[in-house]
């Protein structure tokens, strides 16, 4: 059959657009992206060093969403929230998946509740830190506390179980909402969170982010949302 000179023009335009947009279709867009950092690399300095802020969070915080993205396409993870990621490969115990999308969602909130710090607790976060810890001094030095419990890596989470709030220590990637928890405030207790600022004093290095550093409004009303 004869081709006609506007369907030869038309198939050599189709191929053409093909050629073009290769590169974009290589291009799309990965389930899972980082988010920008909130704020200058220097803007946690001194507690936080730029450097070490600038390593976190450009290193290791990059690399859990890099291995993220190469595990979850092709699964029904590439789908969901990265929340929701957590939550199913948690319950799964799906620990691939989890160790890399839970460490991607921590780093976002130790992140974000830094924005605007150091600030003052709301007053309902006051009040429930009297009545839960004796007041907001001692529920630092609960943290603190917890946080040097965790052997090797992990995270310390102040968290609302229930009506009461709670700290917890978690291994590795750990996080409050595999266990239906509320998180208000978490603290990195990874070597590369603190040891270019603190060496081996990991308990200084939480002791002073929460003294100042952490946005106390911002917990508070993580409590009340």
């Amino acid at each position: 059959m004869a081709i006609s000179r506007r369907t030869t023009l038309a198939l050599g335009a189709a191929a053409a657009a093909s050629t073009v947009f290769k590169p974009y279709v290589a291009r799309a867009a990965v389930p899972f992206e980082q988010p920008p950092l909130p704020y200058a690399e220097d803007a946690l300095a001194p507690q936080i060093s730029a450097r070490t802020v600038g390593l976190h969070y450009g290193k290791h915080h990059k690399a859990y969403f890099d291995k993220l993205n190469e595990l979850a396409p092709g699964t029904p993870y590439a789908d969901m929230t990265l929340e929701e990621v957590v939550k199913q490969s948690k319950e799964k115990g799906d620990d691939a998946i989890f160790n890399q999308a839970g460490q991607a969602w921590n780093h976002i909130f130790y992140w974000d509740q830094f924005n605007g710090g150091p600030t003052e607790p709301t007053t309902a976060l006051e009040e429930a830190a009297t009545r839960d810890f004796g007041g907001m001094t001692d529920l630092q030095e609960a943290i603190v506390t917890e946080g040097g419990k965790v052997f090797g890596t992990g995270w310390v989470w102040l968290v609302q179980d229930g009506d009461k709030l709670a700290v917890r220590g978690y291994q590795d990637a750990g996080n409050p909402l595999g266990d239906n928890l509320k998180p208000l405030l978490g603290i990195d207790v990874w070597e590369h969170a603190y040891y270019l600022d603190y060496e081996n004093r990991k308990p200084d290095h939480i002791k002073t982010v929460l003294a100042e550093r952490v946005n106390w409004t911002w917990v508070g009303e993580k409590l009340a949302g």
